[in-house]
């Protein structure tokens, strides 16, 4: 059977999981008029599908789903049983504990991370993370214990580690990173004495652990082959006595037969420079990483056997490049990842390249395609589609039999509701450079003097891109045009465009927001007595900064989680391991108080709601 249109085969048992599922609100093939409480469900609502991870024989699909506001389910689907139905084996309620993600450690076994906001000693609030590993049936949970859980640790054991492999060559086996937390010795003989990262061989059904790579407290990163071997380590050479990171970073590796360490060079994540190491291809014996061409991210390869050959994958002379595109549970990198007004792929593997020609043209209207999951011998492929009208379909493709099954929409509640497309566009700063943003209008109006918002994001290392998002699209169903710029400080666009960043650069930064405003209203887009400026986080700040540099632009100001005060900003983060690193990434001088819109409170005219998510804490 060909590749193309015919190719979008039988679904699951004719029925989608979004169906059997149980919907609580009424869904698609309707555009009546939504009310305010019914838009901000519909719209705000979490993804039916958070998360999807295929069995390693394919048979099998996991998916975590919310439950509620904050809880969630994890549910079972067996992907051979023609019409069968999903079985929820694990829940979590969300006050404190929330299911994180759940992954496939074998054939019949899940291992999942939960995290909570908890107080800790000091009065802060923390986000502590812990693993556990249950069969597919739900039966034979267990706690993952993190190594010397005893009470007399030094500092807080707020890591319960990550999964480094998946695919080690022994069912139910992982390398798993785990942060080591020394213990008070006092009268005590068994007190745990590691300190820092490390790597253990993890069995989840025995519960078994071994010491791959032992913890030390210079450790920053470790990164594996995909088949259950590390061959880079990353440890900054400049950590001080009392255990604040430097934001460099020491690459070694091991070559492909060898135990001892070789160097591969240093990488500074203040200014980029150096290589970036991300995978390692064991075939080709190869790292992959990005390092700085021209100032901009670019995708290389080195060789791990003694030369360090380098060789360059892919530059653009326009914008970064994101990272690379893994496929299957040895993540294998079949691509580079780049951004330029949508997530664009080069694709290194052909096979691949093929299958996503192939896909563009078997889902014309869903041109953001990302390979999710796979069986192990990737034959069979977890794959997500979506677009700017649409926010997304999981689908099962057979690569023997070529057939492919929609599973589940991303947001049940909007399919068959018309949303707004969205316009990749330039406008002009006030100094004459041309800013790229994203401008969505009411579906079916001409966008013409209308209520309007300018929505900087957040980061401010960040960047937005083409796609369908959630707020947006709220506030395009209530009326308004809503202009997202990339600001200069984003990410994305090299060094040039990105500045000091966006704290110790707000001035063009934020200068960028405010024209952004400024320019719906001289192209008539935008009516001059609606205009409001609204942000989350970093995109926060930006709009109460804007609106204290601009007080006579803007009518409204909403600041979602904003920061308000820069000197604050760094203080909130001393005492922890990256406060050297905030620190200088933040600076020191006069944009501290002249950037800090607690400071400029007094210049701002337009009405504020500001306004902070807070923590349900079971106690």
């Amino acid at each position: 059977m060909r590749w193309g249109l015919g190719m979008i085969a039988k679904l699951v048992g004719s029925t989608s999981l979004a169906a059997i599922c149980g919907v609580a609100l009424a869904q698609g093939a309707n555009d009546e008029k939504l009310s305010l409480e019914q838009a901000a469900t519909i719209f705000g609502i979490r993804e039916n599908i958070q998360q999807a991870s295929l069995s390693p024989d394919g048979a099998l699909l996991a998916t975590i789903e919310p439950v509620g506001a904050r809880g969630a389910v994890m549910r079972v689907l067996d992907l051979t049983v023609p019409d069968s139905k999903p079985v929820a084996i694990a829940a979590s309620k969300g006050d404190p504990e929330r299911l994180q993600w759940c992954k496939w450690s074998g054939s019949r076994r899940l291992l999942c991370s939960i995290f909570g906001v908890v107080p800790l000693g000091n009065g802060d609030l923390g986000n502590i993370s812990r693993l556990f590993a249950l069969d597919a049936d739900g039966k034979r949970m267990q706690a993952i214990k993190l190594p010397g859980s005893g009470e007399n640790a030094l500092n807080y054991r707020l890591f319960g580690g990550s999964v480094l492999d998946w695919s080690t060559g022994r069912d139910g086996e992982v390398l798993m990173l785990r942060r080591y937390v020394p213990e008070s010795s006092t009268g005590e003989r068994t007190a745990q004495t590691k300190d820092g990262l490390g790597v253990d061989r993890v069995d989840t059904i025995s519960l078994k652990s071994t010491a791959v790579e032992s913890a030390r407290r210079a450790n920053e990163e470790f990164i594996s082959d995909g088949q259950g071997h590390i061959r880079i380590r990353g440890f900054d050479p400049a950590l001080t006595f009392d255990g604040l990171s430097s934001g460099r970073i020491r690459y070694q590796y091991k070559g492909a037969d060898s135990k001892e360490w070789q160097t591969l060079g240093d990488y500074d994540s203040a200014t980029g420079q150096g290589f970036n190491p991300y995978r390692v291809d064991p075939t080709l014996n190869v790292a992959y990483g990005l390092k700085k061409l021209d100032g901009r991210n670019a995708a290389y390869s080195v060789s791990l056997d003694g030369q360090n050959s380098e060789k360059l994958l892919l530059a653009r002379s326009d914008v970064d490049v994101d990272g690379f595109v893994t496929i299957g549970r040895n993540a294998r990198v079949v691509g580079v990842s780049y951004t330029t007004d949508k997530s664009e792929v080069f694709y290194l593997d052909p096979e691949l390249k093929r299958i996503g020609a192939s896909l563009s043209r078997a889902l014309p209207n869903l041109p953001l395609i990302h390979f999710t999951d796979s069986s192990q011998d990737e034959r069979k492929l977890l794959l997500w589609a979506g677009s700017d009208v649409d926010a997304g379909r999981y689908y099962l493709l057979n690569r023997d039999t070529r057939e492919m099954a929609e599973l589940a929409s991303s947001r049940t509640f909007l399919v068959g509701r018309t949303l707004a497309k969205v316009q990749h566009i330039e406008f002009q700063a006030g100094d004459g450079t041309k800013i790229p943003a994203y401008l969505t209008r009411p579906a079916g109006s001409e966008g013409r003097k209308l209520p309007a918002i300018v929505m900087p994001h957040g980061g401010p290392s960040a960047r937005d891109s083409w796609g369908f998002d959630w707020f947006a699209q709220f506030w395009v169903n209530r009326g308004y045009v809503v202009l997202q710029p990339n600001f200069r400080g984003s990410d994305g666009y090299g060094d040039a465009w990105f500045q000091a960043n966006g704290f110790q650069s707000w001035e063009t930064a934020i200068g960028d927001v405010a024209d952004a405003g400024q320019w719906l209203v001289s192209q008539g887009i935008a009516d001059p007595a609606k205009l409001v400026v609204s942000g989350w986080s970093y995109g926060g700040y930006a709009a109460l900064q804007a609106a204290a540099v601009r007080p006579d632009l803007f009518r409204a100001v909403i600041a979602i989680a904003p920061v308000t005060d820069l000197a604050r900003l760094k203080e909130e983060w001393s005492g922890w391991s990256n406060y050297r690193i905030t620190r200088d990434f933040i600076g020191s001088g006069p944009h501290i108080e002249q950037g800090s819109p607690a400071r400029q409170a007094a210049r701002i005219k337009a009405p504020v709601l500001m306004f902070h998510g807070s923590y349900v804490i079971a106690m």
